[in-house]
C-alpha cells in the first residue's frame, strides 16, 4: 500500500460547528476566534495530518474589503495560529491560497496585473510558511499567476490543486491534462484535485492526471456529493477512507479531505493506510 503524507480536512465547517460566526470573511476568525482556529488545527494533527493549511484561503485584499483587517495582518495571524497549534509536532504549515473572487479579464473585471499584485502581497505576508498550497482553482491562468507570484518572492515549495466537475473540466473549461501541463511549466512542485467531487468521482480524473504528469499528485476531495436539498455530505469517515484507497493506490503522494470532512475523516484515512 502506498502511504501518502496526510493533509488536513475542512476548516470552515469546523469553525461553524464550534459556534463561530463566519460572516463574509472566515479569515477574521484568526483574530476573533483564535482558540477555535488553533483547536481545529490540533484536532487534525492528532488525527494524523502532517501538513496543515493555515486559515488564509481568502486572505487577499480584494476579498477582505470592508472587514476591518488587512490581508497581511490576517495572513500572519493565520500562520501564527497554525504554528502555535503544531507546537513541537513534526508538521508542516502551509500558506493556503484561494481564488481572488473575481474573474480575470476578459471574462471579468480583474486585470492580470492586479491579480499578480494581490497574490504577491499575500506571498510576501506568508513567507514564514513552510510551503504554499494554491487550491480550489477553476481558472488555470489565475492559478499560474498565483504560482508565479509566490515563486517570485520565495523558494518555498508550492502545490496546486484545481476543482473539476465530473466530466473532467473546471467551470472555465480547463481539463486535467491542461492543468498538469500548465502548472508543471509554471514550476509547481505537486499538482492535484480538491473540492467539488467525492473520492469515487475523483478517481477517474486522478487516473488521467497520473497518465499526464510526473509530478507528485494530491487528492483532497469532498465527503462525497452534497444532498441537493440539505447541503449535507453523505459519506461517513469510514466510507470516505475506503473510497480513497483506489485513489491512493495510483501513487498519490498527498491525501486529505475538503468540504464535509473533519478530523474523524483524516483519522479513518490514517487507519486505512496503516
Amino acid at each position: 500500500m502506498n502511504r501518502p503524507i496526510l493533509l488536513d480536512g475542512a476548516m470552515g465547517t469546523q469553525l461553524i460547528k464550534r459556534g463561530v460566526d463566519l460572516g463574509r470573511w472566515p479569515e477574521t476568525a484568526n483574530i476573533t476566534a483564535t482558540d477555535a482556529v488553533k483547536a481545529i488545527h490540533r484536532s487534525y494533527i492528532d488525527a494524523g495530518s502532517r501538513i496543515i493549511y493555515a486559515c488564509s484561503f481568502g486572505a487577499n485584499s480584494h476579498k477582505l474589503r470592508g472587514c476591518g483587517y488587512g490581508a497581511a495582518e490576517l495572513t500572519k495571524a493565520a500562520l501564527d495560529n497554525a504554528r502555535a497549534a503544531a507546537g513541537e509536532a513534526e508538521v508542516l504549515v502551509a500558506l493556503d491560497v484561494g481564488p481572488i473572487g473575481e474573474m480575470l479579464e476578459p471574462y471579468g473585471e480583474l486585470s492580470e496585473h492586479r491579480a499578480r499584485e494581490l497574490y504577491t502581497e499575500l506571498a510576501q505576508a506568508g513567507k514564514s510558511a513552510d510551503m504554499a498550497v494554491i487550491e480550489t482553482m477553476w481558472d488555470v491562468e489565475e492559478a499560474a499567476i498565483a504560482l508565479e507570484a509566490i515563486k517570485s518572492v520565495s523558494d518555498m515549495p508550492v502545490f496546486v490543486t484545481m476543482t473539476f466537475q465530473a466530466g473532467g473540466r473546471t467551470m472555465c473549461g480547463c481539463s486535467v491534462e491542461d492543468m498538469a501541463e500548465r502548472m508543471e511549466a509554471a514550476g509547481a512542485d505537486a499538482v492535484g484535485i480538491n473540492c467539488s467531487l467525492g473520492p469515487g468521482e475523483a478517481l477517474p480524473l486522478m487516473k488521467r492526471l497520473r497518465e499526464c504528469t510526473s509530478l507528485p499528485m494530491i487528492a483532497k476531495p469532498n465527503a462525497g456529493m452534497p444532498d441537493p436539498k440539505t447541503g449535507e455530505y453523505k459519506l461517513s469517515p469510514q466510507l470516505f477512507a475506503e473510497l480513497m484507497l483506489p485513489v491512493i493506490e495510483l501513487g498519490t503522494a498527498y491525501a486529505g479531505g475538503c468540504c464535509g470532512t473533519g478530523p474523524e475523516y483524516i483519522a479513518a484515512l490514517a487507519e486505512a493506510i496503516g
